[in-house]
């Protein structure tokens, strides 16, 4: 964290780095997405002295982050729908691919 950092900025930092962390990524991969996501938070909220275009123009990280967490980005996993299907019995299961066995539990 830089110098300066207020206490709410350093807890921000550890709950991210926590976070990232638990998602398995190493402690310096989690580190790095902790203090990426700070600093443009930071910068977006005027804390810092210099500010990339994108920090300010760009949805905020918490924006982003939240979109990715509740939509998802494909749905469920080839895998999920697999054991969804063997779970209600689907004949075919083993030779279709995502696309059908969406079809086939009555998604879209």
């Amino acid at each position: 964290m830089p110098r300066g950092s207020s206490p709410q900025r350093e807890r921000q930092y550890e709950h991210i780095k926590e976070s990232a962390e638990e998602r398995g990524e190493s402690t310096k991969r989690a580190e790095e997405i902790a203090a990426r996501t700070v600093n443009k938070e930071r910068a977006r909220a005027g804390e810092s002295k210099t500010a990339s275009k994108s920090s300010i123009q760009d949805m905020s990280s918490s924006q982003r982050g939240g979109r990715r967490s509740h939509s998802g980005s494909q749905g469920p996993t080839y895998d999920q729908l697999y054991a969804e299907a063997q779970r209600r019995n689907i004949h075919g299961r083993s030779s279709m691919d995502k696309a059908e066995l969406k079809r086939a539990l009555g998604g879209s």
